[in-house]
C-alpha cells in the first residue's frame, strides 16, 4: 500500500467498487480511494488515439475501434469495465485524453482554473469520481492545511475592488464568479498525489453534504505526454 494514502488523514482505503459507494464519508475523512495496481498497456491506447483538441472525449466505442497489442487489450478492458460499474451505479463517466486544460490568466493575484486547488460544488447530492490511467495524476490536500483564497485580506482587498455593486451584495458576487471555491495550500502542506490506476471519489459541496469538499487540483500535465482521465 502506498504510504503516503495511508498516513493520510483524509482518506479512506478501500478495496473493492461496492466498498468506494457505500462507504460514508466522516469527520476529515473526504476522500475514498480503490486502490489498484492495473496490469495492461494503457500507453498503447494513449498513442492509438486521436487528440482533436486540447481535451478530446473518448468514448467507449472508441475504445473499441483500436487495434491495440495483447496489453493494451487489457487496458481497454478495465476502462470499459470501469465504465460499466459507474454507469449502473448512476454516474455519467467521460473519458477524456487531455493535452491541457485551459488556464485562467485574466488577474494576477487569484487563479480559478483547475491547476489551481479548488472543490466543486452542486445543488444535488452528488461525489466525484475519477482514475487517471496514463500521465499526472491530479493532487488533494488535507483541508486544514488549506485556506480559502477569499479569506486571504491582501485577495479578498482587490476582489472588492473589482466589485462594482452593493457591498451586501459581495458575497453572491464571489460566489458568482467562483472565487470561493479556490483555495491556497497553507506553508509547509504537503498535498497527496492520486497516483495512476486507482478509482477515487471525493467529497463535493451540496446543500445534504456531511464532511468538507475535497480540495484537489489537476497537475501539470509532462512535456510530450497526455493525461488519460476517466471522471464524472
Amino acid at each position: 500500500m502506498n504510504q503516503t494514502f495511508s498516513d493520510s488523514s483524509q482518506i479512506v482505503i478501500v478495496s473493492t467498487f461496492s466498498e468506494l459507494v457505500t462507504t460514508d464519508f466522516k469527520g476529515e475523512k473526504n476522500a475514498l480511494c480503490w486502490y489498484r495496481n492495473l496490469e495492461g498497456d494503457f500507453k498503447d491506447i494513449v498513442s492509438k488515439l486521436q487528440l482533436k483538441e486540447n481535451i478530446t472525449e473518448v468514448e467507449p466505442q472508441d475504445l473499441l475501434a483500436l487495434q491495440l497489442s495483447y496489453q493494451g487489450n487489457i487496458a481497454r478492458e478495465i476502462i470499459l469495465n470501469d465504465f460499466r460499474l459507474l454507469t449502473d451505479f448512476g454516474a455519467s463517466p467521460s473519458l477524456n485524453l487531455l493535452k491541457c486544460y485551459e488556464r485562467d490568466e485574466e488577474f494576477d493575484f487569484i487563479s480559478t482554473d483547475v491547476y489551481s486547488f479548488h472543490v466543486d460544488r452542486s445543488p444535488i447530492a452528488t461525489d466525484t469520481f475519477l482514475c487517471t490511467y496514463h500521465g499526472a495524476a491530479s493532487d488533494i490536500v488535507a483541508n486544514e492545511h488549506a485556506e480559502q483564497k477569499i479569506l486571504i485580506p491582501e485577495i479578498r482587498e482587490k476582489l472588492a475592488a473589482l466589485h462594482d455593486g452593493p457591498s451586501e451584495e459581495f458575497e453572491n458576487f464571489l460566489k458568482e464568479n467562483y472565487f470561493d471555491l479556490h483555495y491556497q495550500e497553507k506553508p509547509n502542506s504537503i498535498p497527496t498525489n492520486l497516483g495512476v490506476g486507482h478509482l477515487w471519489r471525493l467529497a463535493v459541496d451540496h446543500p445534504k453534504q456531511q464532511v468538507p469538499p475535497c480540495i484537489h487540483r489537476a497537475p501539470i500535465e509532462k512535456d510530450g505526454e497526455y493525461r488519460l482521465l476517466l471522471i464524472c
